[in-house]
């Protein structure tokens, strides 16, 4: 790998949405929130180049309009990871990193820290971020998806449902130190060596998929692995409409 590979942020954006149509271009203080990622995604010392993968005309236009860079692919791609496939298919990089595209409070190191293994040569080619997971309820929150990694910190496994399960439900003593690390949160950020990228779109979606519903597991299941770094910075999603309060009132702390 060059000494200076090029890592491009891709952010995949689609207006469709069952719960929240048109999300993208929701209003945050002033500004669509898709602007308040390709913002934050671009403070990321370590990205090269930040590009938005749409399917509709009206976030092209929105993200053209703010000075962004964005660009059409198909409308008929299952997920993000292949949207983001397709855009930069035919772009000289060397890392992709794919950032959701309704996390408007991104902390751009979250950004840096995964893409650093790979330019260090991590025998991995899909790096993702971990949090420490502090309480009972959001250990058994099933829309917190939850990882369990080797000593060597790659992904042994993914799931909704608490894992490891406590056979003895010892978190519900109360001596038990909740910053004890052993329970952890997934947070939705990966990069990718591009070549891996261009295999992974290739790849059948697995039974382990299927039944959680989550694509990374199709990585695991075809033999690959996943290098999964712990981080201490969350990231909030914005799932529906009733989410922008919540986000407006944190932006208001943390954003200008």
């Amino acid at each position: 790998m060059p000494a200076d590979p090029k890592v491009i942020a891709v952010i995949p954006a689609r207006w469709a949405s069952s719960r929240f149509p048109g999300k993208p271009l929701a209003l945050i203080k002033g500004k669509p929130m898709i602007q308040r990622v390709f913002e934050q995604a671009n403070k990321a010392k370590s990205v090269s180049e930040v590009i938005v993968a749409t399917d509709d005309t009206r976030i092209l236009e929105a993200v053209n309009g703010f000075g962004g860079n964005a660009v059409m692919t198909s409308p008929d791609h299952e997920s993000g990871t292949d949207r983001i496939a397709e855009a930069v298919r035919d772009r000289k990089c060397e890392i992709v990193v794919n950032v959701q595209g309704d996390e408007p409070l991104i902390p751009p190191a979250n950004i840096d820290l995964i893409v650093q293994p790979l330019l260090e040569g991590a025998s991995e080619s899909t790096i993702t971020l971990r949090i420490l997971i502090k309480s009972r309820d959001e250990l058994m929150d099933r829309n917190i998806t939850k990882v369990v990694v080797d000593k060597s910190g790659s992904a042994l496994y993914f799931s909704k449902a608490p894992i490891p399960w406590d056979r003895d439900d010892t978190i519900q003593n109360s001596s038990v130190d909740p910053l004890k690390p052993f329970w952890y949160k997934h947070i939705g950020l990966y990069a990718y060596r591009k070549n891996f990228l261009m295999e992974f779109g290739g790849l059948s979606e697995s039974s382990l998929e299927k039944t959680e519903k989550l694509e990374q597991l199709r990585i695991l299941e075809n033999g690959f692995s996943i290098k999964v770094v712990e981080t201490d910075l969350d990231s909030i999603g914005v799932d529906c409409e009733a989410d922008l309060a919540m986000i407006e009132k944190r932006l208001a702390t943390v954003l200008p």
